[in-house]
């Protein structure tokens, strides 16, 4: 008989891990993170990471498995996240996949082309307008040749809009399409993929809230500690909404205040663009609240 897995995911905020522990908790799952910043060791604060306590509580998977100056990639979380999921159903318990990393939970659920290698002349052409012209006109160069994947990537995300780019010009395909017709779906498992999202407007006090709570809990100094440890200032993680704002304070080129308001704005931007990659790419259930999320998640386990 195949394995119930449930994926809690939406837009940044939302509820999802409160939700996911308390969905843990009730049917004696197991978590596995589908958070592109939880992976990293060190970025604890500014990713919302499962604590100590909540750990204890329940099993917590793809927490801790990278260092912020390796390369990790979409692949490398799909081979991991599917070993984690088979170990819990093995041990014949539920599998809860919770976050906001829409391209993770395509990985993981349907796999990703193998893609063409690395094109360093054409990388450093894509660099180089980069440096000229700015992130903004890279990401509208994106939009034209791939708005699906313009919508879901910031356009700060450099790596990965390079790498997009760097697709569609060896293929002649956007990278979107390539996801579409991924080879290799996860087996073994029966799915349900539910989507909260409580709207813009219930969500941006929770932003708020959520941002004014992490600087205040120190992200600041969780960033100087990994500085301090030798991490590069340049190292994708520091690039992410919260750190990029958190490091622009630890190296004087930002108030704390004017860090606040900007990572609230890049986190509501954030969540339009996992509002459009969820509708369009997930096939899930929309739940603007978590009671009813819960009985239908409840309800699907218990079938």
């Amino acid at each position: 008989m195949a394995a119930p897995l449930i994926a809690v995911v939406g837009p940044t905020a939302a509820g999802k891990s409160d939700l996911g522990l308390a969905l843990a908790r009730a049917h004696g799952g197991e978590i596995v993170s589908c958070d592109s910043l939880q992976v990293y060791r060190g970025l604890d604060i500014g990713s919302a990471k499962a604590t100590a306590e909540e750990r204890a509580l329940v099993p917590h998977h793809l927490l801790d498995v990278a260092e912020p100056g390796d390369v990790f990639s979409a692949a490398d979380y799909a081979g991991m996240a599917r070993r984690a999921a088979r170990e819990i159903a093995a041990r014949g318990r539920p599998v809860l996949v919770v976050g906001g990393t829409g391209l993770y939970l395509r990985a993981l659920l349907h796999g990703l082309f193998a893609g063409p290698g690395r094109d360093e002349a054409l990388r450093r052409r894509l660099e180089a307008l980069l440096d000229r012209f700015g992130e903004a006109r890279l990401h509208r160069v994106l939009r034209r040749a791939d708005p699906a994947a313009a919508a879901r990537l910031d356009p700060k995300d450099r790596v990965r809009v390079v790498r997009a780019l760097e697709v569609y010009f060896l293929t002649g395909r956007p990278l979107s399409q390539h996801h579409q017709s991924a080879p290799e779906p996860l087996t073994g498992f029966r799915v349900a993929v539910f989507v909260l999202d409580p709207g813009p407007e219930a969500l941006r006090p929770r932003v708020e809230a959520r941002t004014t709570r992490m600087f205040q809990e120190g992200l600041v100094d969780e960033v100087r500690g990994l500085l301090a440890r030798g991490v590069s200032p340049l190292a994708r993680p520091l690039s992410a909404i919260g750190y990029r704002q958190a490091l622009g304070v630890a190296q004087g080129r930002l108030c704390l205040e004017d860090a606040i308001r900007e990572t609230v704005t890049a986190t509501m931007q954030y969540g339009k663009r996992q509002r459009t990659w969820f509708r369009h790419q997930s096939g899930g259930r929309w739940f603007s609240d978590p009671l009813p999320l819960s009985s239908e998640a409840t309800a699907f386990l218990s079938s």
